[in-house]
């Protein structure tokens, strides 16, 4: 195993307590659960700044108990409803616009970046975060899809430190902490199988958007939910793994396992394998990441593995769910293939979602963005962006 994608957290110079956190996504699931986190501990923590995108209601309700001096939304008409439903005596500093998530990145007295934004929109901010030098809780996977080589350089030039939020990557490091790094033989993700687990592909081909929402263990976003359901959710934690743990391809591999229980493993040379089990409730990591090193009690349901009863296992289909190995492949492409794939998944899922195409359409057009993409120089974050901003209008063009 290489290096860590920052300063190994063990050594890295980790901020002090009461942490200063900026939340980005506060009003999505992984959002929403950190406050939780946090309102179980308020004694280690200080919120400084929330960005929830359009949902202003919940932000506001959220801003009310915390009282962050920054608030930032997405348009002009979300930051006038934020306004309004604010009281009189609470007058944050509200911003907008995608900009307005990297200032809240880059505030000189926040400590802890919570990056919980979906989809490719979370790169720039967590890349500000990191050229910061700041202690960031990720749980925006796509930051590290489309350019997690930007950013082990910035994290390794400033001393930004990075923990995994996913739980995947999450049980990954903590099977790693304590170990040699060369002793590590593979890195196992666990993936539930989605709500279409065993299904054929004529069934997908029947796949309703209500269907596809319906995840069997996770509280997660549309589109996460969308992703899981084609196996793209996995497709990307793997490339995640390759950027967050320095392993090749070759040495991940990836199983199903329904009870979402074990949340991955980590095998050593010996044939050793350290399993993370936990009930599937987010909190769990992000309360790991926020509070490291430091482990806290949370109000959750203990596991009872008697209550669970079996667990199984087995190999994804890729056939019938190509979108994993489409992912895998693009890792091994090149650096600007896993950013065509990122891009033409989001317009895919965004177009299943309105009901403009069909489940299986999903993994068509990305693998027709990915056969058309002849590969590129993503070595600067401005090439990455053009990148992505052109593969989605290539994509829209061949679908219209």
């Amino acid at each position: 195993m290489q290096t860590y994608i920052s300063p190994w957290p063990a050594d890295a110079k980790l901020p002090e307590v009461p942490r200063s956190v900026s939340i980005l996504g506060s009003t999505g699931s992984i959002g929403t659960s950190t406050l939780k986190v946090i309102e179980q501990h308020p004694d280690l923590f200080k919120v400084s700044a929330l960005a929830g995108a359009r949902n202003a209601g919940l932000l506001a309700e959220q801003a009310i108990r915390h009282r962050p001096q920054y608030l930032a939304v997405l348009n002009d008409d979300a930051a006038a409803e934020l306004k309004s439903l604010l009281p009189a005596d609470y007058k944050p500093e509200i911003l907008t616009g995608p900009a307005a998530y990297i200032t809240l990145s880059e505030l000189e007295e926040v400590s802890l970046v919570l990056s919980s934004i979906v989809g490719a929109a979370g790169f720039e901010p967590t890349l500000a975060a990191a050229n910061k030098g700041k202690m960031i809780a990720l749980a925006n996977k796509e930051s590290l899809v489309l350019g997690g080589h930007i950013i082990r350089e910035a994290c390794h030039r400033t001393g930004a430190t990075i923990l995994p939020v996913d739980s995947e990557h999450n049980a990954l490091f903590q099977g790693l902490a304590g170990h040699d790094g060369k002793d590590v033989s593979r890195l196992i993700l666990t993936a539930s199988g989605g709500p279409f687990r065993g299904r054929s592909k004529e069934f997908l081909g029947t796949v309703t958007r209500e269907q596809a929402l319906a995840h069997p263990n996770w509280d997660m976003g549309a589109k996460i939910s969308i992703d899981s359901a084609t196996l793209m959710n996995k497709g990307l934690e793997f490339i995640e793994a390759c950027h967050l743990y320095g392993l090749p391809p070759e040495q991940i591999d990836v199983v199903v396992h329904p009870q979402s229980i074990i949340h991955s493993l980590v095998e050593y040379v010996d044939g050793s394998q350290l399993a993370h089990l936990g009930v599937p409730d987010m909190q769990i990591p992000i309360a790991f990441c926020m509070c490291f090193p430091k482990r806290v009690p949370l109000a959750l349901k203990q596991l009872n593995l008697a209550e669970v009863g079996t667990l199984t296992f087995e190999k994804p289909d890729l056939e019938v769910f190509p979108c994993l190995k489409h992912a895998a492949d693009s890792f091994a492409a090149g650096q600007s293939h896993p950013i065509v794939l990122n891009a033409a998944n989001e317009v895919a899922v965004d177009l299943f979602l309105k009901e403009k195409i069909k489940f299986l359409d999903i993994p068509a057009i990305i693998g027709r963005a990915l056969d058309a993409h002849a590969g590129c120089d993503v070595t600067e974050a401005e090439a990455v962006l053009e990148l992505d901003i052109k593969t989605r209008r290539d994509v829209m063009e061949s679908i219209v």
